[in-house]
């Protein structure tokens, strides 16, 4: 399944939701950071004007990437900005593997100053969201409003959480991606059908000089090498890992320091339980809390429900 270009599948994603009316305009965009690397984004026009400026920007969880959020995009009919965090789609790797919210949110800064010409409804799921928080805190003159999606610093990593680590700690490397398919759909991923599965595993995939395919994020590469040490005993009692880190204290701070409005939406199966969603009001209760259909990714289970809800948010008066 090799589409003319990665915008190719948009009219696929928008009648599997029932979505109606003109496509927006994709295009995927560039910047080189400071140090030499390399920060990428899809920016989205609205179906009026293809040249549109991004009022909103999504930041994606750990292992994906932009195109995640695909048929919310299509669903919140607003120019958006869909960024691929440092380690993640065509972003460049970290050689020092800090994909940690503190760490990413000036990278995710510096494109939103190359990209954006306004404050904006900043919406991150999972370790997006814990980005988004920390880019809140310390650059609210980029942040108009911030939505949290099935995520809070507090959720046990050793809980729902471990089913990504577990899916990536496989092999790095494959045949091809019908074998990348076949694991997301053993291990319940992939949106629920092999076509969904299909999409997910071509954006998140490339192919090798040697014609071997390779996820093209550095988590799936850290999860394999953390699972080896294991296998051979050489790892520490309380593994240090990089989920556990995401999740650590410093996202309650930043939380503290932002001045935006917040919203908190979960996934009703999703990682954020009940008394986790209590514990971010008690911690932040400004903040807004809300439940939607849906598992941890709502992005790709109910897109267009949290599509529209992004849409209401956007439009509030501040």
């Amino acid at each position: 399944m090799e589409p003319a270009d990665e915008f190719s599948f948009l009219s696929e994603q928008a009648a599997e939701a029932g979505l109606t009316g003109p496509l927006p305009h994709g295009e995927r965009l560039t910047l080189t950071l400071p140090d030499g690397r390399t920060l990428s984004a899809l920016r989205f026009g609205s179906p009026s004007d293809s040249d549109a400026a991004p009022v909103v920007t999504l930041l994606h969880g750990a292992g994906l990437n932009a195109h995640t959020w695909d048929t919310t995009i299509l669903a919140l009919g607003l120019p958006a900005l869909s960024i691929d965090l440092p380690g993640h789609g065509d972003s460049s790797w970290r050689e020092d593997a800090a994909y940690v919210a503190r760490v990413l949110a000036p990278d995710v800064a510096a494109g939103l100053e190359a990209w954006t010409d306004r404050p904006q409804v900043v919406v991150g799921q999972s370790l997006g969201g814990l980005t988004a928080a920390a880019l809140a805190a310390s650059r609210p003159d980029l942040v108009r409003r911030l939505v949290v999606v099935d995520i809070t610093p507090g959720v046990d990593p050793n809980a729902g959480p471990t089913q990504v680590r577990d899916f990536f700690a496989g092999p790095t490397d494959w045949a091809s991606r019908d074998e990348l398919v076949d694991r997301a759909l053993k291990f319940g991923l992939g949106g629920g059908s092999r076509r969904k599965a299909e999409r997910g595993v071509y954006f998140n995939s490339r192919i090798r000089s040697d014609g071997r395919v390779e996820w093209k994020h550095h988590f799936a590469h850290l999860a394999n090498a953390m699972a080896s040490a294991a296998a051979a005993g050489h790892a520490p009692s309380a593994p240090d890992d990089a989920l556990a880190r995401v999740l650590g204290e410093n996202g309650w701070e930043d939380l503290a320091r932002v001045t935006a409005p917040v919203a908190l939406i979960r996934g009703a199966k999703g990682y954020v339980r009940p008394e986790d969603a209590d514990e971010f009001a008690r911690r932040v209760p400004a903040a807004s809390v809300e439940s939607m259909a849906g598992g941890h990714n709502l992005q790709e289970d109910s897109p267009v429900a949290l599509g529209r809800r992004i849409a209401e948010i956007a439009a509030e008066v501040d």
